[in-house]
């Protein structure tokens, strides 16, 4: 069996998809070694391509960049004789791409939504997403022969859009690094050892986006600081990720305006070595999303054992069930109400909330496991039969 995947970059510049398809295609190849991965090129293309390996990358330059546009694309999804296609993300051209191959060859796809279904993902930029929809999305998804759903929360936003295609309920997964016998690795080697100053810190990592809701946990940060001024000598609020449509001056400016700048870092875009690192260093992780599939990071940061705070948008529960993680609300004063629970905590207890989010990681979203589910759905799909457990028809 073929096995194709679709996604809008090979690059970092795909963010979180980067390591959840990377880490999807290579579980699903060492079980079904045919799998190619189709892409349009962007600036780091070069560079990060030689990760997928050994997997074979197809990636084409773009003619539309903004819309994920490459006249090649097309031609070779269709000459790479797949026996199904899973495509990653919606709204852009990757979407007639899959809709027209399956019009040529009769062939399945499988879409990955990856959370851009959810309520708020369809708020944002709204208008253009309803132009879209009526032009090929709508189109595209209900000719899917299944849609996988990373979470119970992704599957109700699917019924919700009014879908009726098979789901199958398969999460994201990590890889465990190795912690036994490792220091914690000196963080001067990298940016957060200039702010740090023997501080603990409190790491953000992703995208700097608005619907992370940074500029919230700022303002939160700061009410933090006014009930509790210790923290200005003990703590450390490190933001690390890409600007995305010049919300990181936005953030800036609010750290300015509240004066927080003196324990509050913007780090910059971390990847490789100095994002393993900052998680390595890190005291606790917090993610205060208002929308997300299933977010890589905060299964990263369980991966490292470390403590978490995030909102139940993270589409996480398992989290709060095993206590691996504390539940924080969106609003300024829930938040708030989260980090001083964290820092009133004892190192010993944010040590023991970090390990059950590694035990949990291990049990639940490790790749083999998932890479098996997937396959076996792909099989599902081509050959027909009895539905894997995973699937809801």
């Amino acid at each position: 069996m073929r096995i194709g995947f679709l996604v809008g970059s090979v690059s970092r510049d795909a963010g979180g998809l980067l390591h959840s398809v990377q880490g999807l295609a290579k579980a699903v190849m060492s079980l079904n070694p045919a799998v190619d991965v189709f892409s349009i090129q962007d600036e780091r293309t070069a560079v990060d391509a030689a990760k997928w390996e050994p997997i074979q990358v197809h990636a084409f330059p773009p003619h539309l960049r903004s819309w994920g546009y490459a006249r090649q694309l097309l031609p070779a999804l269709v000459d790479a004789n797949l026996d199904v296609l899973l495509t990653h993300g919606l709204w852009k051209y990757g979407s007639v791409a899959a809709d027209t191959w399956h019009n040529r060859t009769g062939r399945p796809y499988i879409i990955h939504p990856h959370g851009m279904l959810d309520a708020w993902a369809l708020r944002h930029s709204g208008w253009k997403k309803r132009i879209a929809g009526v032009l090929y999305e709508n189109r595209h998804l209900r000719g899917a022969t299944c849609l996988r759903a990373l979470s119970e929360a992704e599957a109700q936003s699917i019924g919700a859009y009014g879908l009726h295609n098979p789901i199958c309920m398969i999460p994201n997964g990590v890889e465990l690094p190795q912690l036994a016998g490792r220091l914690k690795l000196r963080v001067e080697s990298f940016a957060l050892g200039r702010v740090a100053k023997g501080r603990k810190i409190l790491l953000y990592l992703g995208r700097l986006h608005p619907k992370k809701n940074l500029a919230n946990l700022i303002r939160a940060w700061k009410e933090t600081l006014n009930s509790q001024p210790s923290t200005i000598n003990s703590w450390v609020l490190a933001i690390a990720g890409w600007d995305q449509g010049g919300h990181e001056r936005e953030l800036k400016k609010l750290t300015t305006d509240r004066r927080v700048q003196p324990t509050v870092a913007f780090l910059g875009p971390l990847f490789d070595e100095e994002k393993d690192a900052a998680y390595r260093a890190c005291d606790a992780f917090i993610l205060p999303s208002l929308s997300e599939g299933l977010p890589m990071t905060v299964l990263e940061a369980w991966a490292y054992a470390k403590a978490v705070l995030m909102t139940p948008e993270c589409n996480l529960p398992e989290g709060f069930t095993a206590m691996a993680a504390t539940r924080v609300g969106t609003s300024v004063s829930e938040i708030a109400r989260g980090l001083r629970q964290l820092l009133e905590m004892s190192d010993e207890d944010r040590k023991t909330m970090g390990s059950r989010g590694r035990a949990l990681v291990a049990e639940k979203f490790s790749w083999p496991p998932i890479g098996q589910q997937m396959r076996a759905v792909c099989e599902w799909v081509v050959g027909g039969g009895t539905p894997p457990e995973t699937v809801r028809l």
